[in-house]
Formats: C-alpha cells, sequence, structure tokens
C-alpha cells in the first residue's frame, strides 16, 4: 500500500519507520529542508513517562490567577482576539477538573508506558545513538504542599504500573550530586528510574536515515497547501508549484500545523501552538553538571545531560503560531536551570530556542481515523512527543495496516471532542 506521511519530526519519522518495516511504499512530506526542524528541534531532553499528568489539571487551575499577569510565568496567555485560542482555553479550564484531568493522565501514561517499551526494542534492534542518558528522571519540589500532591499523584501512577519512589531531599542530592549546591531550596522529589533523556533532533535525524534505507522517501522542502478530498476520501496532497501527491492511506502528523490544514478540509481538529523555550549550554565543569534528567517543579523547567551541553527547558506560551524568542522569558528559562546547577557551564554560550508545542485541551494526543476514510491523525503530543513518538508511530502504523494496535487507544480518537 502506497502511504503518504505529513509531518518530518518525530512523530511523522517514527510513523514512516513503522509503516516501511511493515511493507508499505512510504512517502514523507516536509516544509522544512530536514527531519526534526520543528518541535522535535531543541525540546527538553525527557523521554518521561512521569510527566503523564495533563498541564489541565487541578494544580493549574489554582495557579493560573497568579500567571496570567506574569509574561515570565511558566504558563502564560497573551491575551488578544483569537477565537480559536478562547475556544481552546475554556476547554483546557474544562479538563482541569479532578476526576476528568486523572482520566487525561491514565490515557497518556498508557501510550507513554508502550512507547518507552517500543523505544527499548528499537534501540536494541538498531543500536540508535543519541545522547541517551538511562539513569531516570528526578522531579524536585520545594514546597510541602506540591511534594504530598506530587506523591498522590505518583501512587496512583505506581498502580498502573509506573515505578516511582518518593524521596527527602538528602535522598535526592544522593541520586543526582550536582544537586547539592541547591539541597537547602529542596523539600524532596519523586524519582522514576526507568524514565530516560537524550537528544530528540538527533535521534529523529538517525531514524529518518534508517527509514530511508528501508525505502522511505522524504521530500523536504515542501510546502503542502491543502489535502484534496471527495466524498469520505482524500485524494491527494496539494504541494506548492501546483505539484499533487496521491496514496492509498494518508497520516497527518504534523504537530501544531495539523489544525489548520484539516480546518480547511472540514476537520475541527482542536490543537493549539503552545510555545516552549530552551536554552543548550555548554558544560564547563563535567563533575558538577547533572546526568540525571530534573524536573523542577516550582519553575517548571527540566534539564538534561546531552554529551557535553545541557538542554534547559520548559514553560508554555499560548501566543499563535508566533515562533520568536521572547528574551524575557528564554532568559528566565535559563536563569532557573542556573539557580539549581551554577557552577557547571558556560552561560554566555548558551543557544536559545523557542518551538511550538501541539497541545490539546486535555493533554491526550489525537491518534485514529476521521471522517475521510483514509486520513488517519497522529498529533497534539503537546510536550510529550518525544516521549510518545515511537510508540505512536508504531500504534498508527498497525492502524494503517488494518491491525490492532498493541496499546489500547481507546479514548484517543478526535470523535472525543
Amino acid at each position: 500500500m502506497k502511504v503518504i506521511v505529513l509531518g518530518a519530526g518525530i512523530i511523522g519519522v517514527s510513523t514512516a519507520y513503522y509503516l516501511a518495516r511493515a511493507g508499505h511504499r512510504v512517502t514523507v512530506i516536509d516544509r522544512q529542508p530536514e527531519p526534526g526542524l520543528e518541535t522535535s528541534f531543541a525540546n527538553g531532553g525527557q523521554i518521561s513517562a512521569s510527566h503523564a499528568e495533563p498541564w489541565s489539571n487541578p494544580a493549574t487551575l489554582w495557579k493560573l490567577p497568579g500567571w496570567l499577569g506574569r509574561r515570565n510565568a511558566p504558563l502564560w496567555f497573551r491575551l488578544h482576539w483569537d477565537p480559536a485560542m478562547w475556544r481552546f482555553f475554556l476547554r483546557f479550564l474544562a479538563n482541569c477538573r479532578g476526576a476528568v484531568s486523572r482520566a487525561n493522565a491514565e490515557k497518556a501514561l498508557r501510550l507513554a508506558l508502550y512507547s518507552r517499551a517500543v523505544m527499548g526494542e528499537l534501540r536494541a534492534e538498531t543500536g540508535i545513538a543519541f545522547d541517551a542518558q538511562d539513569r531516570g528522571i528526578l522531579h524536585v519540589y520545594r514546597s510541602a504542599r506540591a511534594l504530598d500532591r506530587a506523591a498522590a499523584t505518583a501512587e496512583h501512577f505506581r498502580g498502573l504500573g509506573l515505578d516511582t519512589q518518593a524521596l527527602n531531599a538528602d535522598a535526592c542530592v544522593q541520586i543526582e550530586p550536582a544537586l547539592g549546591s541547591a539541597r537547602d531550596t529542596i523539600r524532596g522529589g519523586i524519582f522514576s528510574p526507568g524514565d530516560s533523556s537524550g537528544d530528540a533532533y538527533v535521534f529523529t535525524h538517525e531514524l529518518a536515515q534508517l527509514a530511508a534505507d528501508a525505502g522511505v522517501e522524504f521530500r523536504m522542502d515542501t510546502k503542502i497547501l491543502r489535502l484534496a478530498h471527495m466524498g469520505d476520501r482524500v485524494t491527494g496532497v496539494m504541494m506548492h508549484g501546483g505539484i499533487m501527491m496521491t496514496a492509498d492511506r494518508y497520516v497527518c502528523a504534523l504537530g501544531s500545523y495539523s489544525a489548520p490544514l484539516l480546518a480547511a478540509a472540514g476537520i475541527d481538529l482542536p490543537v493549539y501552538p503552545a510555545k516552549g523555550y530552551s536554552a543548550t549550554v555548554p558544560v564547563t565543569a563535567s563533575n558538577r553538571a547533572p546526568v540525571v534528567s530534573i524536573t523542577d517543579d516550582d519553575t517548571k523547567i527540566v534539564v538534561s545531560r546531552l554529551g557535553n551541553r545541557l538542554r534547559i527547558a520548559g514553560t508554555a506560551e499560548f501566543n499563535g503560531f508566533d515562533d520568536s524568542i521572547n528574551d524575557s522569558r528564554a532568559g528566565a528559562v535559563l536563569a532557573a536551570g542556573l539557580r539549581l546547577f551554577p557552577d557547571c557551564m558556560d552561560r554566555d554560550g548558551a543557544e536559545f530556542w523557542a518551538g511550538l508545542r501541539p497541545l490539546t485541551p486535555d493533554g491526550v494526543p489525537v491518534i485514529g481515523p476521521t471522517r475521510f476514510r483514509n486520513l488517519i491523525l497522529n498529533t497534539g503530543h503537546g510536550t510529550l512527543g518525544w516521549t510518545m513518538g515511537v510508540g505512536s508511530g508504531r500504534a498508527v502504523a498497525d492502524l494503517v495496516s488494518g491491525k490492532a494496535p498493541e496499546v489500547d487507544l481507546t479514548g484517543f480518537g478526535i470523535d472525543r471532542f
């Protein structure tokens, strides 16, 4: 079967790889000159099932009023007239209710754990290298209230198959000695030993090469204009220059850009871009730099070791499709990393990046069929595209092939909205 995959990030490339392994003829189309240059390029680096709790949760609801007026807040809505943003915001608030948020977290965790297992198989089979650190992820908390809430969530997740450990501050420093200088500011932590970290861009590039070796065609530097359709089928992809490509099946994995493309075809996809920032900083003192990936709950930033670099990333800014770098917000991300690890990096050598993460109101990706019989969605992974990427790709390859995926995708379809 001939399949066209729209998007060459971690989601699209993973989908293409597993489709090729299933024997399909696959073409990937993307406007960028090479794979992995959008959200996959400089993210936080965490493969983190322990991050399955969505942004839309009761704690966010309580913190949101204090965040709205702060330009460097972890979650910032730039309030302006954007009907799509306001519709998203109202749906987001509705999903902050306790029982709803808990159900959403359970779905996200299910896919994250599956993807983590698929990643292990893929690495064993291919030897793919991407500055991986298999040392777990440590979430640190600065208040007893936040730690107690996290411990309750961790206990719930343990019942669903995620190995987590609640720790006091001294135990956190034992796991990651580089936290020693911040010991007095930490109340405790939650450790997820099965999580890991690595460079998503390098991984996407390497997997794209493996996919190409398996016969996948990559059409880069190609702007997608619209989907041609008739009745209940997509009939082709219209591209810049009047070119149309056709296939038997189509997979939309365009991240934040999925929504406007699908809207033109009459599909309302509630995915809105949440801009995140990162700073990639050279390590100057290896013995004082962390090797365990860290999540700081207070500032909502993560720090991951990528070889001789540190990747500091976080925040979510709702400002449409503006991917420009706000110096204040980017600087706040770097400053948060420096507070945790002040003596191990060259702050003047920091390289800043901002990318649009495709967020759904409930924090669960949209995976599955559409009203067009030959179009499948694989998008809306928010901050967990790196975590869920290979599992999502394999599951969608199964769907295209007419097989039942190994992971239960109940509740992931667009029909839930």
